[in-house]
């Protein structure tokens, strides 16, 4: 693109960015207390000065000629009318500028955000959310796609000092949200639970605390979780959190730990079932899957789509069913394994992946927890059906596996524990709690 061509459309642009500015100016003096009364006392100046106009002039110029009068005061009454126009469409512009739009605009450069032309975006407005800290920056792309904003994002966070909590499209593809907080209020580095976390709601579990607030999954809506990330990164801590949270509301909890049930300690032995023998693993497996098939008869005789339809029209309620691994890989790794192994592995296969195509509308869910969940452990026709994927510390290549992204390898430290990122991009951080006390 040559030098005429982009100043040409650098005029267009600036042109449409006054338009832009007037047109927030005039939303904000009708959604603003402040703004109107500027702009009302404006207007009440404007017009003491137009109707002593005559005077201030005697006063500044003396008598002139009354022949020459009429004359004068026309021209003056006229370029009064003039200059008051301008002085008020200047006024509605800053009116409709946010603070530190100039600042914003010279970091967007600094950074190298810029459109092929050499133009950078511009700030449109800031508004504070309700009952948090969070600041929504509205700003016009100029034809930056989202992509590049987030690619961005860790030099825009640096330059404007601040945190991005996400990125978001506007009312149009030529808006772009960035929902931040100030740098001073980072997450921190160990949250512990309180019994008031406990959602009211149904089966809405809480995964943990993000700048926005409260991270939550309703599990009546998305049935099946699945946790991954490195070694120390948190995942059994954060696969007990949810757990903890199925026992209190009264679901069937099953837990398959091979680890040598450590992670589990006797208290948990009181409220759930704890499988810590492989041999017992396809006999829980098909318990459950023949109670599937038993609900798909219950619910079709009764006319019903899914078990909360069901509970709220029968008396004879019926508990939602929970089947969470702590380590997936120990029961679905096949390398190595003989052929009665990798027989036994697969009817392990067979269950699991019914539980997850099928669960959701009888209440039955998994939980699985791995630290790789590649095709060598987890089949597709399991991996698929797995809707809520959730990361912790993680290299690129297992934030690629996990959530299809490099996201957890690029926004969580290499250190951190306890912190996660599920698909939607959202950083939080996994609470912390006494098993003995939640349980006592």
């Amino acid at each position: 693109m040559d030098s005429y061509s982009k100043d040409e459309i650098n005029r267009e642009t600036q042109r449409k960015h006054l338009l832009l500015r007037f047109s927030y100016g005039i939303k904000g003096v009708f959604s603003d207390t402040r703004k109107a009364l500027a702009v009302l006392a404006y207007l009440v100046g404007a017009f003491c000065v137009f109707c002593f106009r005559k005077e201030i002039v005697e006063l500044s110029a003396g008598d002139y000629d009354a022949a020459f009068g009429a004359l004068i005061d026309g021209f003056i009454g006229l370029l009064f009318i003039l200059t008051s126009l301008l002085g008020f469409f200047c006024l509605i512009i800053i009116l409709g500028t946010p603070l530190r739009a100039t600042s914003v605009r010279n970091g967007f450069r600094r950074v190298g955000l810029v459109n092929h032309a050499g133009e950078v975006p511009l700030l449109l407005r800031q508004s504070k959310e309700k009952d948090c800290n969070v600041i929504i920056m509205e700003i016009e792309a100029n034809g930056i796609p989202r992509s590049k904003w987030e690619d961005k994002r860790p030099d825009i966070e640096t330059e404007l000092n601040l945190f991005i909590v996400k990125i978001t499209e506007g009312d149009s593809r030529r808006r772009i949200l960035l929902h931040t907080v100030p740098a001073k209020n980072n997450l921190s580095q160990t949250l512990y639970w309180k019994s008031e976390y406990l959602s009211s709601r149904s089966f809405e579990l809480v995964l943990g605390e993000s700048l926005l607030g409260r991270v939550m999954v309703d599990i009546a809506r998305i049935p099946h979780i699945l946790l991954g990330g490195s070694t120390g990164s948190g995942k059994s801590v954060l696969l007990k959190l949810l757990l903890m949270q199925c026992i209190h509301k009264g679901a069937t909890v099953y837990i398959a730990d091979f680890k040598g049930g450590v992670d589990f300690p006797d208290v948990w032995s009181a409220h759930c079932k704890l499988i810590i023998d492989v041999g017992d693993l396809l006999e829980t497996l098909e318990k459950i899957v023949e109670e599937l098939e038993l609900r798909k008869v219950l619910l079709r005789s009764s006319g019903c789509a899914n078990l909360d339809e069901y509970n709220r029209n029968i008396e004879e309620a019926l508990q939602r069913i929970v089947f969470a691994c702590d380590e997936v890989a120990e029961i679905l790794d096949k390398t190595g394994q003989n052929k009665d192994g990798k027989d036994r592995i697969s009817s392990y296969e067979n269950k699991l992946a019914t539980i997850a195509r099928q669960g959701r509308a009888f209440g039955i869910h998994l939980i699985l927890a791995t630290q790789r969940p590649d095709a060598n452990i987890l089949a597709g026709q399991i991996r698929n059906n797995l809707d809520c994927r959730i990361c912790g510390r993680a290299d690129n290549v297992l934030s690629q596996i996990i959530l299809d992204s490099t996201a957890a390898c690029d926004a969580i430290p290499k250190d951190a524990q306890g912190r996660f990122i599920p698909g939607d991009g959202t950083i939080f951080q996994g609470y912390l709690f006494d098993e003995r006390t939640v349980f006592g």
